[in-house]
């Protein structure tokens, strides 16, 4: 009786063990698998520029809408190395080739224009977020062929849930630690801030090439919530912080007066590379705008 009491205590401790450790915060490396795919999830979702920073008369006000590619996660770098070494088979990384951002521009006295984005909690495939980005800059002309130089602050802050620990395609693995159990809803805080420096120029009456360098602090945290086929629900939360030398060029098109075109490519060359599209539109006249 005393040995059975005795090996009863043992499961007790090793389970209520092994339920401290799934719970327990992750602090992996700058190396890891985890770190990896959190700084490339970061590059997609950084809150860059866009356009080509323009001289704008105070109070023009552009609303526009912004596309950017998702890269994808090898297979390899999508399996955990540190935080959930048993977990043989990668995480769902892939859910959108591409995500819709609307921006708002507002141009202020002095060169200095503010910033802002939200993408609302709209469900779209696996994927719900609800992200806010906002920036400050400041535009500044360089001789006088019309090169602008233009310094910028930015944060992209809010929340992305989905299932990236166990989608219903794990659940019916056989294989994988999430098997049978109950389809994850994960949340993944980009927690993205950086400045960059802009050079602009033009290029004829309507189009204007930029180029320039960035430096991005990421804080992102990412919370499983996952519940096994023993009712055992892990909530344990990654936690990284990285720092990223930034890189993009890209153009900006004025199609008609009211309408603007531009395209960007924006690599942190540690982690990926993507490239965005953003159209706006211009509200108000020109006289309107010269006059506030």
């Amino acid at each position: 009786m005393r040995a059975i009491l005795a090996g009863a205590a043992a499961l007790v401790s090793i389970a209520a063990g092994a339920s401290a450790q799934g719970n327990d915060d992750c602090f992996p490396p700058r190396g890891s698998n985890e770190a990896r795919m959190m700084a490339i999830f970061d590059v997609a979702l950084a809150f860059s520029g866009a356009v080509a920073p323009a001289a704008e008369p105070s109070g023009r006000i552009h609303l526009g809408l912004e596309v950017s590619y998702l890269p994808n996660i090898d297979r390899a770098t999508a399996i955990p190395t540190v935080c959930r070494p048993d977990k043989l088979t990668p995480e769902n990384t892939d859910l959108l080739f591409a995500a819709p951002r609307p921006r708002g521009f507002l141009a202020l006295p002095a060169g200095f224009s503010l910033e802002a984005s939200w993408t609302p909690p709209i469900r779209i495939g696996d994927l719900k977020a609800n992200l806010v980005g906002v920036a400050l800059a400041r535009a500044t002309p360089i001789g006088a062929r019309g090169a602008l130089l233009g310094l910028r602050a930015h944060g992209l802050f809010g929340v992305i849930k989905a299932p990236i620990t166990c989608n219903d395609a794990a659940l019916g693995d056989a294989g994988s630690i999430c098997y049978q159990g109950t389809r994850s809803d994960d949340s993944f805080k980009p927690n993205a801030m950086g400045v960059e420096a802009t050079m602009s120029w033009p290029a004829g009456r309507s189009f204007r090439p930029f180029m320039g360098v960035g430096y991005n602090h990421l804080a992102p945290r990412f919370q499983v919530n996952f519940t096994n086929q023993s009712a055992f629900t892990d909530r344990r939360r990654v936690i990284v912080n990285l720092d990223r030398a930034v890189l993009f060029a890209g153009a900006t098109w004025r199609a008609t007066p009211a309408f603007d075109l531009s395209g960007e490519i924006y690599s942190a060359p540690a982690d990926a590379v993507t490239g965005r599209v953003t159209g706006r539109i211009r509200l108000g006249s020109e006289r309107s705008a010269r006059t506030r």
